[in-house]
């Protein structure tokens, strides 16, 4: 079953990434960025999540990489894509060129848009 239907549990493990019951998060790195977001692509597609929009390609999605390097900015703004139920971002750490961080939250939850929006915990 997929994921978005089946959300995994708090402090459980799913394909490598870790859930708190809300926020699933995992990290796909390939041999090229391009690569890495074709993973997060194809990943979502079997998960259930085909139907939120998304980039097109790795091209499109640099255009939400925020501009700045400074690390206090990204501490409260997302360096990377957000489309409700969904993040991809982009490590802070920009050594790590080739590496994407996908986030994806518990819909069933009933304060999720709140929760995703941050506007409670």
């Amino acid at each position: 079953m997929a994921l978005r239907d089946n959300f995994p549990s708090s402090d459980s493990e799913y394909l490598g990434g870790q859930s708190d019951g809300y926020e699933y998060k995992t990290i796909f790195a390939g041999s090229s960025p391009e690569q890495s977001y074709e993973m997060v692509r194809q990943f979502l597609r079997e998960e259930g999540y085909k139907d939120v929009p998304i980039p097109k390609d790795f091209k499109e999605l640099q255009l939400f990489r925020l501009p700045t390097r400074n690390k206090q900015i990204l501490m409260f703004e997302d360096n990377g894509y957000v489309h409700n139920p969904i993040r991809i971002l982009f490590p802070v750490d920009r050594r790590k060129k080739k590496t994407l961080i996908l986030c994806l939250y518990n819909e069933a939850d009933p304060q999720h848009l709140l929760k995703f929006h941050r506007r409670i915990k």
